[in-house]
């Protein structure tokens, strides 16, 4: 029970979508910029840096407000099984953000609200995951490439914490996260299918900070 309510916690606060919103209120639908997608890198290539901080921000920090909400309602009682259940309030709001009902189930990719959860799994996954994004993405300028490289970064942390004990959490349990961070992997890989098949004939698009490009 907990963990469903957990999913509709967090699927709630997904659908805060930062990108649409922000959009409505300046006058614009992100939708009709770029490549169309309710995101950070979208929003950052087609409208600035201001638009996309904004966006990152907003998108990172649902997730984590999400993990608190979850906090103050299972914290006591459920404490023992917390950074599951943290998996479980990220993977909804995930789920919200990548597909809103109201938006014809048509959001963005997730990077951004994962960034929230790695923010409400520790500092160390936070610094890690941070250099692993920006070594990458100012080496490369490829978003999806850092992005996809902090997906798989995240499956070897949690499987490496789980196992030296970080989580405190009996085995059962901790396999049981393990199969949540890996399938919100492999949804993310699948909302990048395309970047993937750019990325691997060379035509995927890189993004600077300096200036702004169309998606």
């Amino acid at each position: 029970m907990e963990r469903i309510a957990c999913l509709v916690i967090g699927y709630i606060f997904g659908l805060f979508q930062t990108a649409y919103i922000y959009g409505k209120l300046q006058g614009f639908d992100i939708k009709n910029s770029g490549s169309g997608n309710y995101g950070t890198t979208n929003m950052l290539r087609t409208k600035g840096i201001k638009a996309g901080v904004v966006v990152l921000l907003c998108d990172a920090f649902k997730c984590v407000f999400a993990v608190l909400a979850v906090w103050l309602i299972f914290g006591k009682s459920c404490g023992d099984i917390f950074p599951l259940l943290k998996v479980y309030t990220a993977a909804g709001v995930i789920l919200g953000h990548n597909y809103p009902f109201y938006l014809k189930f048509k959001g963005g990719k997730g990077i951004a609200a994962t960034a929230g959860m790695i923010i409400s799994m520790g500092p160390i996954f936070f610094f890690t995951e941070l250099v692993m994004f920006f070594g990458t993405f100012f080496i490369t300028h490829y978003v999806s490439l850092g992005s996809l490289l902090v997906y798989l970064l995240l499956i070897a942390e949690t499987l490496i914490m789980g196992q030296m004990g970080m989580f405190n959490m009996d085995a059962p349990h901790l396999y049981e996260m393990y199969v949540i961070i890996v399938l919100l992997a492999i949804m993310a890989f699948w909302k990048h299918r395309e970047n993937i098949k750019r990325l691997l004939t060379g035509t995927e698009r890189k993004t600077y900070l300096k200036k702004k490009s169309e998606e």
